[in-house]
Order: structure tokens, then sequence, then C-alpha cells
């Protein structure tokens, strides 16, 4: 019998990617719901849905980590699937035993394959087994003589990592081993008192790395193929805040290595679905990071370059259907960009700055696209991450992507709370963004950013025809005091 696709979805997530979900559901005529917390009582995602339900608070614990009460409302409005998004419930193994345990469809990978990626020892080990190169590396580190005498054998500098988790919570670089002691210790609370789980262990940390990762998707039938490499290199506390693709450090040659190496770990999970493949990036080396078991907040610029909508191939997949393209099938055309505008203050160390939207203009054009659960009056709660929008941009090739992306920056309008606009507008502008010399230490390398930011911020945009040019240049001299002061907080 013809698989068909689902009637109704739950969208277990808020923002942007809850629109996302939505946008394609509705293109293949998908009716959807939406959840909402006290703090989205007004969100745009909660009025884009066919229908949107209550489901708690404004504290994620209280809402949209509720995973029962999620599970019950899908059953109780007649949905056959839900999708996570991404945060929240997404990587919680837990989440599509509940849906299975109900019948209901989970669109993103099975339990067992978030069991086998979740951690990331049992990660490394699993892809080392199929090989897919990993950096030198201990197991879980318990006696501190061990660890030291690890951390020699496999020489300094080294970085010690929990286990679980991710987003960078816990991370230590040690460059003496008088570190390796204390580094542990705060890496095991930190992993503790994130994750509950205080396991962590030590690899080697690769110099001038590059943050390069794989996107893959697996059908139920057997099929895995990969989309090509994003650069997300641009980080601040560990944190992506720029991603592009291609990246301007891998060749024709590389990519195909990476993406074979990121199928192999892949099916060795037994993983279906769509994920991420992450690995550090050296001088021509790479070396396996961690898979992510869900869709990227970076998905979409790989969705520029490939044609391809990851999310209805998310949702076929999750139907029983097989993927609608082969391995030789995807062609990659043009240079895409995407760049987080979070509502944090760069001048004040990225500071979330939740705040009321009083303007907003969303820039356009040819190559732009503009993701986002916000508008103009909406309000920016503190309860969640600070992502706004995201803006992607499309060209025919990098240097057209940079012209654009500068383009759609000068005329974005988002007025209320600061955001990481004019930083953006810095980089493109940095010689070694330009040339594509990146690492994981970009921004920490490039302190006359927050310089060069001030600049934009004496600017209006053609677009925002109600801006009073006595508060843009107010706002400009506040963030230049902050700057001239060493940045710190007030």
């Amino acid at each position: 019998m013809k698989q068909k696709l689902f009637k109704k979805v739950l969208v277990a997530n808020r923002g942007e990617i809850a629109i996302r979900v939505m946008r394609a559901c509705r293109e293949l005529g998908i009716e959807t719901v939406a959840i909402y917390s006290d703090a989205d009582s007004k969100a745009i995602h909660a009025r884009y849905a066919d229908q949107a339900h209550h489901i708690g608070p404004a504290a994620p614990a209280e809402s949209y980590l509720q995973l029962e009460k999620i599970v019950k409302l899908a059953g109780d409005v007649g949905a056959q699937a839900i999708h996570p998004g991404y945060g929240f419930l997404s990587e919680r193994p837990e989440f599509p035993e509940a849906c299975a345990a109900v019948g209901i469809a989970f669109i993103g990978p099975p339990a067992a394959a978030m069991r086998a990626m979740g951690s990331k020892l049992e990660a490394r080990a699993l892809a080392e087994s199929h090989g897919v190169p990993v950096t030198p590396g201990t197991g879980a580190l318990d006696d501190p003589e061990a660890a030291a005498q690890a951390a020699r054998d496999i020489g300094f500098p080294v970085i010690v990592k929990p286990s679980g988790g991710g987003g960078g919570i816990g991370m230590k670089v040690v460059e003496r081993e008088s570190e390796l002691g204390p580094a542990i210790e705060s890496s095991r609370n930190a992993a503790r008192s994130a994750f509950g789980d205080p396991t962590v262990y030590v690899e080697k940390f690769v110099g001038e790395p590059r943050h390069v990762e794989i996107q893959v998707i697996a059908d139920q039938h057997g099929n895995v193929v990969h989309l090509g490499e994003r650069e997300c290199s641009i980080q601040r506390r560990h944190q992506k805040i720029m991603e592009e693709t291609p990246s301007p450090a891998v060749t024709p040659e590389i990519r195909a290595r990476m993406g074979e190496a990121a199928i192999r770990a892949v099916a060795a999970a037994g993983y279906v679905n769509a994920g991420t493949v992450e690995f550090i990036f050296s001088k021509g080396d790479f070396y396996f990071l961690e898979v992510n078991a869900r869709l990227q907040v970076e998905h979409p610029i790989t969705e520029e370059v490939t044609g391809v909508d990851l999310v209805k191939e998310q949702i076929r997949v999750a139907s029983g259907l097989p993927l609608s393209f082969s391995q030789e099938e995807v062609r990659r055309q043009g240079h895409a960009i995407e760049m987080r505008i979070n509502a944090e203050d760069p001048a004040r160390k990225f500071i979330p700055n939740p705040r009321r939207i009083t303007r907003w203009v969303a820039p356009g054009g040819p190559g732009v696209r503009v993701d986002s659960g916000f508008g103009p009056g909406s309000e920016v709660p503190p309860n969640y991450d600070s992502l706004v929008a995201k803006l992607i941009v499309h060209g025919a090739d990098r240097a057209e992507a940079i012209a654009r992306a500068r383009r759609a920056l000068r005329e974005f309008v988002l007025a209320g709370p600061a955001t990481t606009i004019p930083y953006h507008r810095a980089i493109l502008e940095s010689p070694d963004f330009k040339a594509g010399r990146l690492t994981t230490r970009f921004i920490e390398d490039h302190p006359d950013l927050l310089e060069k930011m001030t600049e934009f911020l004496g600017q209006t945009s053609p677009m925002d025809y109600g801006a009073d040019p006595r508060h843009v240049a107010a706002a400009a001299a506040a963030v230049a005091a902050v700057v001239g002061s060493g940045g710190s907080a007030s």
C-alpha cells in the first residue's frame, strides 16, 4: 500500500523553527498544531498554526519541556506526528519512545540512535570503530594521576570535555599540567549541573581549529546521503553566530572524504532522519567531534545551495517514504551565509537584551531570506534563547554572498533590543573573514570588531523611515563608551 503523508503535525517548539516547520507542512497540505507558554501567548508561531494550545508557564521546565503533556496533547488533537525542532526536547531519547508508545510518529531519529550518539565518548568509540578519524583522547576520567599521565602522553595543550550535553558547556582548554586537575573538577561540576552526568574525558586540542560539519539525512529504507559541509567557526563561547557553505577551506576531494566519513558514522548508529556530523578541521585534516541528532539552526544555508527542503524531507522520511533524491543527484550551486540575529549586546560580552521590538523592517531583494518568529511589537522574552531572526543570503559565489549579506544587514531595521546586526557587519568587513582565514577563536582574536561595530551603530537603515537620528547617535555613543572602558557590563 502506498505510504501517505501525515494529516496533522504538532510542532513541539516555538519561534522561528516552529514557523519554519509549519511552512513546510502547509506546502505539503498538512495541518499544524502549535504549543505556547504564558510568555508566548501573543507569539507569531501561535497565530501561524491551524490551531494552538497553551502548554504552561513561561519557564521551559513547566512548558516546552513537559514531554508527557505534549505527547498527550498530540493524541487529544489527533496529530499523527510531532516535530521537535531544535533545542528543548529534540535530543531526548525519551521523546521518540513516548511517541511510539501511543502510536505517534516522531519526526527525528530513533531513540537508539540518539542514545548511541548522546554520549560523546560512546559516539567517538563508535565512529572510530567504523574508520572515522578521531583526535587522540582518553576514556572516562576517574584517577587524577592517570588523567595527568594520559594528558602527557597525548601532549599539551589538551581539552577537557563532558561526555554528555553540548553547547560548549564545561569544556576547558588546558595548556599545562598544573591546570589539568582544576580544569577536570570544574568541567565535572559544570557537567553535573547542566546534564546530570559528571563524566569527562580529555582529548588533544587541535591547533588553528575550524568547526566544519556535514549535513546528513537517512530514510527507513537504508538510504543515507550527505549534502556537503557548513563552516561554523565563528562562535562566541562555543555558540555559533555565523555559518557559511561551502567552507573556504574544504576542497571537493576533502568534501567527499568528510561526507563518506559522516555517512559511516550515522549508519553505524542506525540513524534515520536529518542529522549533523560535526568535525574539527585543521590544515586539511579532520577529526570526528559529535553528532547532533536533530535539525540544526543553520540548515537553511544547505537548503539554499542544494535546493533540498530539509524539513519536507524530514516529514517524508518520518512518514515512511524513501528520500526523494540520491547522493548522485545532490547538486550544490553558489555560496550561502547565515547570520544569527540575536537580542544580545556584543559590547557587553553578548549579554542577552530581551525587550519589545519597537521597529522592524526585514531586508529583501535577490538572494535574501529571513527566518524569524518575531515582528514589529513582538516581545523578546527573557525565558528562552536570544535568537530573534536568521538572515540567510545566497550568491553565485562567496564574493556575491558577502556583498548581499552586507547589503541585507544595512537594510535590516530592528529597534528595541540591542542585537548582533552591527557586529555581523563588522565581521563582514574583516580582512581575515574576506580571505577565509577562520578559526573557532576568530572572535577572541579580533577584538577590533567591537570598535568597527560602533561605526555602523551611527548609521540608519535606508528602510528605517521612522528613525530619530538623535536616538541612533546616542546609542552609538553609549556603546563607544562601553568599548572604550574595556567592554565591561554595567
